[in-house]
């Protein structure tokens, strides 16, 4: 009991740690795994282990086969939930450089893995290449904590996202495919039995799969459980097919839940979202628990099995060799350039589903005596842990030493998406500045996305939003909603990720009557709140420009302004085109010259009244 109690708190310890340090969940965990595992049997009086994983005597969690069980039923949600994430639109608009990535790449991969693996461990070629299916993933959840905080060219990081995200399934898929057709032909020397025995295991994988997707579909839209019951329900599901499916074709299991769950993520189901929620909390318990008996479960024996220069060799052929060709390949007659795709070929983490399928089919490999069987394991273990460790310390500097860190960042976060939010998105993004809205309004983000305006439907409360790497290059924050607590609360809280170089909130209807007390924050003017903006872009839905003179010009100008409610200024734009926020204290812009630009929301200014 204290053992299973341990190995929860400290897997929720390590999630947190590495939430807090911005590093990949699985450093700490498998970390924490090896002390209290392999490592324990140095320091401890009777040389065994903190945490022992199998039943051994008086110690273990789990008899006999019961790790290989869990490990089964675990790999199962955790591979269910990452072909829920997997949509068919995505495949089609993530550019060619993405879908080479996950198709070329992963070819390389698979092929240049499988080679070096044989000819350096002398293994057989059906483990070599098991070994090789393994290492093509580089998951999402490795790559986002090591990019979050470097900021980058929009695309090289999107590249590197997508990749993740499209490549977690394809891999896992891979490897099971390859698994299963060792395991049909052993013995077999992949005869037409052994031939038979594999197109059973797709045929059930892929029919169950696609099936029970379509049936849990239906039974959730039309409500036969109810809605506190649809996610243990669908839990249930997903391993009711992945137990019938491995009893009917053996091995079947695994494909049947990859398959299941991207058939499932491509409908359109009224709580998909809650779903993936739900599966989202089960994989990060599942995975905190699963990778500290993971990596307790490993043995000095099996560390010493690897600790040679053969092993260096291999993790150096594989970052340094196998990743940029595949890179290189992958991104030829693309617009990224030198130093993009060398950044882009040097991160490359393995994740969670490498080392967690690893552990599943390295067992099971061990039990029925396949050759080789032994390396699976340890030498993904320390693909994962390198290739993770690598990057997380690297990463950043590297960035800065190709070139491809972002010095300045100049994007322009919005949040809120109304009318007048898209008027002045769409101005910033036809002056060349990289402007993104986010708004909970589904309807006002397709309004922006219509307009050819980048925009995401996103909730300011929610942690996803911290996440997504793709805002690396943000360093301008206006919150424009309607609500003044909203806007304060994203002040508050992203003006440090998203707002590095200016953070600005309209001002409320309460500080509007009091310039006094108008906040440093504040946007356009001191007599402008939400609805004043508003009621002006549903009269004058238009920006305009005038031509400035001088600092004093300016001023006079903006004096004009606080005495017509229908002309709010907005930007400055400066003679060599670089767009400025106006802040209610109209502060910074003392060396206006000839040439430059008022940018401005409403009526026209009258020329006559000016001169």
């Amino acid at each position: 009991m204290v053992e299973l109690a341990g190995i929860i708190i400290l897997g929720i310890i390590a999630q947190w740690f590495a939430w807090r340090l911005k590093l990949p969940a699985i450093l700490p965990l498998i970390l924490i795994g090896l002390l209290v595992g392999p490592i324990a049997t140095l320091y401890t009086e009777d040389g065994s282990k903190l945490i022992e994983p199998v039943w051994n005597g008086e110690k273990g969690l789990f008899p006999g086969e019961g790790l290989y069980y869990f490990l089964s039923l675990a790999i199962s949600i955790i591979l269910f939930e990452g072909g829920l994430t997997l949509k068919r639109s995505e495949i089609r608009n993530v550019g060619p450089v993405i879908t080479k990535l996950i198709t070329v790449g992963t070819l390389v991969t698979f092929f240049g893995g499988g080679l070096v693996t044989h000819f350096i461990f002398g293994l057989s070629w059906k483990i070599s290449f098991l070994f090789a299916a393994l290492i093509i993933v580089t998951g999402p959840t490795v790559i986002t904590p090591i990019l979050r905080n470097i900021p980058l060219k929009k695309d090289v990081s999107a590249v590197l996202k997508w990749e993740g995200i499209l490549i977690d399934p394809i891999g896992a898929l891979v490897a099971v495919l390859v698994f299963e057709f060792i395991s049909v032909g052993e013995g077999q020397e992949y005869t037409k039995t052994a031939l038979i025995d594999f197109g059973k295991i797709l045929l059930f994988g892929t029919t169950f799969g696609f099936t029970f997707a379509h049936a849990l579909a239906f039974i959730i839209r039309k409500k036969y459980v109810p809605h506190y019951l649809s996610n243990v329900v669908s839990l249930s599901v997903v391993l009711l097919v992945f137990v019938e499916s491995d009893i009917l074709a053996h091995e079947s299991g695994l494909l049947a839940v990859v398959v299941m769950g991207m058939v499932m993520g491509n409908m359109d189901l009224p709580n998909l979202k809650e779903l993936l929620y739900f599966k989202e909390s089960l994989s990060v318990l599942l995975i905190s628990i699963l990778f500290i008996l993971l990596a307790a479960n490993i043995n000095i024996s099996d560390m010493e099995l690897i600790y040679n220069w053969k092993t260096a060799v291999l993790f150096f052929i594989v970052v340094l060799l196998i990743r940029p060709i595949g890179v290189f390949l992958s991104t030829r007659g693309s617009s990224l350039k030198l130093n993009e795709k060398l950044f882009i070929s040097w991160v490359g983490p393995r994740g969670i589903v490498a080392a967690g399928i690893a552990s599943l089919f390295g067992s099971k490999l061990l039990q029925k005596g396949e050759p080789g069987a032994e390396y699976i394991t340890p030498l993904v273990f320390m693909i994962v842990l390198g290739t993770v460790l690598l990057n997380a310390t690297t990463a950043r500097n590297f960035a800065k030493i190709v070139g491809v860190f972002l010095k300045h960042s100049e994007g322009i976060l919005i949040i809120g998406a109304s009318k007048m939010s898209r008027l002045i998105a769409n101005y910033l993004k036809q002056n060349n500045r990289h402007v993104v809205l986010i708004d909970a309004n589904r309807a006002n983000i397709d309004q922006a996305k219509k307009l050819g305006i980048e925009a995401m439907v996103a909730d300011v409360y929610s942690d996803t939003l911290t996440d997504n790497i793709e805002l690396n290059d943000m360093g301008y924050l206006m919150a424009l909603t309607g609500s003044t607590e909203i806007n304060k609360y994203a002040i508050d809280r992203f003006k440090n990720q998203f707002g590095e170089n200016g953070s600005f909130r309209l001002v409320s209807a309460d500080e509007m009557n009091d310039p006094e007390n108008n906040p440093k924050s504040g946007l356009f003017s001191h007599t402008d709140d939400y609805i004043k903006l508003m009621e002006v872009t549903r009269r004058y839905p238009a920006i305009h420009e005038i031509d400035l003179k001088n600092a004093e010009h300016y001023e006079k100008l903006i004096e004009i302004t606080k005495e017509d409610d229908e002309i709010i200024p907005v930007f400055i734009k400066s003679p060599d085109g670089r767009v400025s926020i106006i802040s209610s204290f109209n502060e910074g812009f003392d060396s206006i010259s000839d040439g430059s630009k008022l940018v401005y929301l409403g009526k026209m200014f009258d020329l006559d009244k000016i001169h």
